[in-house]
């Protein structure tokens, strides 16, 4: 029996998918759950049309990530931190540090799980951070870790 999923199903699929499943899978626990659907010619004719507004949305936001992604590649962020010797920091510099100066320099607010640090910096220079934006869109941002002045 063909079915679309209305939420997410581990093993079985995501949302709005259409897939093949027994008879008794469906009727016993899929349709009581409202997990699923009878895959019947005006839900799939509804299917496709949300199918369609997603991806016009999907769209919208990758236009909108894109762009931002160029704002930030522009960006050249200055960080000051204490230093001891041998330029090694006092502390580190982390991506909540990176997400707040962002904020500050550019006003641009930035989720710090976004920003891809393998490790916190710790010694002064420059670096290039990953961020990730969206799906597919990232941007590397340029941070320049300096000395305070004392």
């Amino acid at each position: 029996m063909k079915v679309i999923l209305r939420k997410d199903e581990p093993k079985l699929g995501e949302a709005d998918t259409l897939v093949n499943v027994s008879d008794g899978y469906a009727r016993n626990y899929l349709f009581p759950r409202k997990i699923a659907v009878p895959a019947t010619a005006a839900e799939t004719a509804a299917l496709e049309k949300r199918k369609e507004e997603r991806e016009k949305e999907r769209a919208k936001k990758r236009a909108e990530f894109e762009e931002l992604a160029r704002k930030l590649a522009a960006l050249e962020l200055s960080i000051e931190a204490d230093v001891g010797e041998e330029g090694k920091l006092f502390g580190s510099v982390t991506s909540q540090d990176i997400a707040s100066a962002v904020h500050k320099t550019a006003n641009i607010e930035i989720d710090k799980k976004k920003i891809e640090l393998a490790d916190p910096i710790k010694i002064i220079g420059e670096y290039k951070v990953p961020i990730k934006l969206y799906r597919d869109v990232s941007a590397d941002l340029r941070v320049k870790v300096i000395a305070k002045p004392a």
